[in-house]
């Protein structure tokens, strides 16, 4: 997994006066690539399925695999990799793998300044389409490698500050965005990108919420990369 932190990327952001959108996110921000998609994220929205929201009855974590699991062999687990990806100044404990701490600066849910130890809650990592918010959007009929490989896409995992994430739930872009305004349009673009990815649809306000959001920061570019859209065999989900 190429790591996107720690001072690697240099972009310019580029504020945009429509709800403090930008076109890119400053060094320093985590998350997946907002650059070298294959085009805007406002042209994306319209390839997405508009259907209601499913019931959620069956749905449980477990449905999408143990947690973590290291779907791409590379003998750490996810969110290692993860807090790997988005934290500066990590240090580890007992080789390369588990991370035990880092600095998120900043979080891009709240524009803090967060410290990772391990063992701390202060730093989760999120699911950008949350889990259950899938289910009712068309994991609920996939076989059980589709839904491991998505709750383990790093296209679709940010470490972000444990209290602000809370409030999510599994809220989509029209029950929930990021206090931080900054990080709007990168954070429904990322959401499009995963919907895309996987097939997922979204409801009609859900639509037209991304589609408000995306309005004010055109040039948003489509996320790309992460996992393949299916787990090795030896992955189980119950």
């Amino acid at each position: 997994m190429t790591r996107l932190r720690g001072g690697a990327v240099a972009a310019v952001a580029v504020l945009v006066a429509v709800a403090g959108c930008r076109t890119d996110k400053t060094g320093g921000s985590s998350g997946p690539e907002p650059t070298g998609g294959t085009g805007a994220a406002l042209a994306a929205v319209d390839s997405l399925t508009v259907k209601g929201r499913a019931p959620k009855t069956g749905y449980s974590r477990e449905r999408f695999g143990t947690a973590w699991a290291d779907t791409d062999s590379n003998s750490c687990d996810t969110r290692d990799d993860i807090l790997k990806r988005d934290l500066k100044d990590v240090k580890f404990t007992g080789g390369t793998c588990k991370v035990s701490y880092g600095l998120l600066e900043p979080d891009p849910y709240s524009g803090k300044e967060i410290t990772y130890r391990r063992g701390s809650s202060q730093v989760d990592i999120d699911h950008v389409v949350p889990l259950s918010d899938a289910w009712q959007k068309g994991a609920k009929y996939w076989d059980a490698s589709k839904r491991i490989a998505l709750a383990n896409d790093p296209l679709n995992l940010i470490a972000v500050d444990a209290s602000t994430n809370r409030g999510k739930g599994d809220g989509d872009a029209a029950t929930w965005l990021p206090p931080n305004k900054a990080y709007r349009c990168p954070y429904v673009a990322e959401q499009v990108a995963v919907k895309k990815k996987y097939g997922l649809w979204v409801t009609a306000a859900e639509k037209a919420a991304m589609k408000k959001v995306l309005s004010g920061c055109a040039g948003q570019k489509l996320p790309t990369g992460g996992n393949p859209t299916k787990a090795p065999a030896r992955f189980r989900a119950h």
